[in-house]
């Protein structure tokens, strides 16, 4: 038997898959840790991870593979990666880390780039970067460069999460055109590495590594790490990328008006298009899809809402560590639409790209301490995560993106009944919840990759939908009252 293998660097967890490569079966996914993994933040604003710590997540995660799975270490024939984006690791001459990564979710560098979108011009920065430099990767290496001089003079390559275990994995530092796109290192319309950008925040082109295709051998596991995962030495890794592009691959979401959804700690919708197109307000953002060519340019456009189910998890811990996710789901379906007049805004994860970087902070408006139960306050946060979602949903489409339908996998908050049947709602559009995830995804992109599958059709083997759900027009009244009674009070709140 012949098996391809996933790993989803996540900032929660790290998840390895594997799948059947015949049948495009898949075997099984595990996480580790079983807890969530921490996040540092030193400073209001700040979000950090050891690079180190998502390291050995996937060691432990595929021995809790190999221990749950009967493979043997020979029959993997390659290896794909998804991560968290935007994050930005520091590497010396030694490929060592030398400082936590500022990872998607951290806020120091909006002010970086807010004055580099006016110095640089933002007519500049959207008709060539299609996004304001704002708090992306090159802006928090500049945070560094300002902040942390002495460790900046030791860095010999700067890269993004999944770049840093693939460097793990193969002892090669590379990136892809996406990955610098999510960074905004790439000029759209230059087809190239942007020198203006670089040239106004003083980096040296030298720091950012050289370029490997997004599907294809990036090299392959070298004998130290294969004997710390118990793997065969010379397995080639053949796919990277970011964790929203992933999704969209995840899920068949390849071709213009397709569009995807996750909600994990972060909550996504991603549209493909074959524009070149931008928010003037880079509320939305545009990067290079997995699947771009000069041929067929396919850039993906995404809208994160950064509090999505780190919400639901802070109110577990915090108000209901007696109750499953499970169960809140449960209590929060017993709760009429509306969770009378309860509004969750779920911004309390740092600085959101759809309210212009702001930092508006999490807010519950309406609760009544005669009226409002727990069950109420678990369904405001699911309505007020949706709702925030299709806040975003409304520039796409102003931007010319059209909502027909939307996948997903039956994943995170996407078993809440609640959840994904008010994103039917709200949207007017079927969710279809497939059983996929971004570790699957990026075994069976690993497959395109090492040329066991001729093509994506034939990569998709094995994939089918778990759940439909239509919109209810008997209940969209309710919903959309909800919503425009949420909307006015985000309104009010900025």
């Amino acid at each position: 038997m012949k098996y391809l293998l996933g790993y989803d660097i996540g900032s929660s967890s790290v998840k390895a898959a594997l799948l059947e490569a015949a049948t495009g079966k898949p075997v099984g996914t595990v996480f580790s840790p079983d807890s969530e993994m921490r996040i540092s933040s030193p400073k209001a604003g700040f979000a950090e991870q050891d690079p180190e710590l998502w390291w050995n997540e996937l060691i432990n995660a595929t021995k809790k593979l190999k221990q749950q799975f009967s493979f043997q270490a020979d029959e993997i024939i390659a290896i794909g990666i998804s991560y968290q984006m935007h994050g930005l690791v520091c590497v010396d001459k030694n490929l060592k880390s030398l400082r936590p990564s500022i990872i998607w979710c951290d806020s120091r560098a909006v002010e970086i780039g807010d004055k580099a979108f006016k110095d640089l011009g933002e007519t500049f920065c959207l008709q060539h970067l299609l996004n304001s430099p704002g708090n992306f990767t090159a802006s928090k290496l500049k945070w560094v460069k300002e902040n942390e001089p002495a460790i900046f003079d030791q860095i010999y390559k700067v890269m993004l999460p999944g770049d840093y275990i693939a460097l793990r994995l193969t002892g090669i530092a590379a990136t892809t055109i996406s990955g610098l796109s999510e960074g905004i290192f790439w000029d759209f319309s230059n087809g190239n590495i942007s020198k203006e950008l670089l040239g106004y925040y003083g980096l040296d082109q030298k720091l950012l590594s050289s370029l490997v295709p997004t599907f294809g051998e990036q090299g392959k596991l070298h004998k130290e790490a294969a004997n710390l995962l118990g793997l065969s030495s010379g397995i080639p890794v053949c796919y990277r990328a970011g964790d929203q592009p992933n999704n969209a691959f995840s899920l068949n979401v390849l071709e213009p008006g397709e569009i995807a959804a996750t909600a994990g700690t972060s909550g996504v919708v991603y549209g493909v298009t074959d524009r070149t197109d931008y928010d003037e307000l880079s509320r939305v953002n545009t990067f290079v899809h997995v699947n771009y060519t000069e041929a067929e340019p396919r850039n993906g456009i995404l809208l994160c809402v950064n509090g999505t189910g780190i919400l639901n998890s802070w109110l577990r811990k915090n108000f209901l560590s007696g109750y499953s996710y499970d169960a809140i789901n449960a209590g929060a379906a017993t709760a009429a639409i509306g969770s009378g007049g309860l509004c969750f805004y779920p911004f309390g994860n740092g600085a959101e790209r759809i309210l212009a970087n702001k930092n508006l902070g999490g807010h519950l408006q309406g609760l009544d301490f005669n009226r409002h139960q727990w069950q109420d306050v678990a369904r405001a946060a699911q309505e007020g995560i949706v709702f925030a979602l299709h806040y975003g949903t409304e520039i796409m489409q102003k931007m010319g993106v059209h909502l027909t339908t939307i996948r997903a996998g039956y994943a995170n908050m996407f078993l809440s009944d609640v959840f994904a049947t008010t994103f039917a709602n709200i949207s007017n559009c079927a969710v279809e919840l497939y059983n996929t995830d971004g570790a699957l995804g990026a075994a069976r992109a690993a497959g395109i990759g090492a040329g066991y599958y001729d093509d994506f059709k034939a990569c998709f083997h094995g994939m089918h939908i778990l759940k439909n759900i239509e919109p209810d027009q008997g209940v969209q009244q309710l919903v959309n009252e909800a919503y425009h009674r949420w909307k006015k009070g985000l309104l009010n709140l900025m």
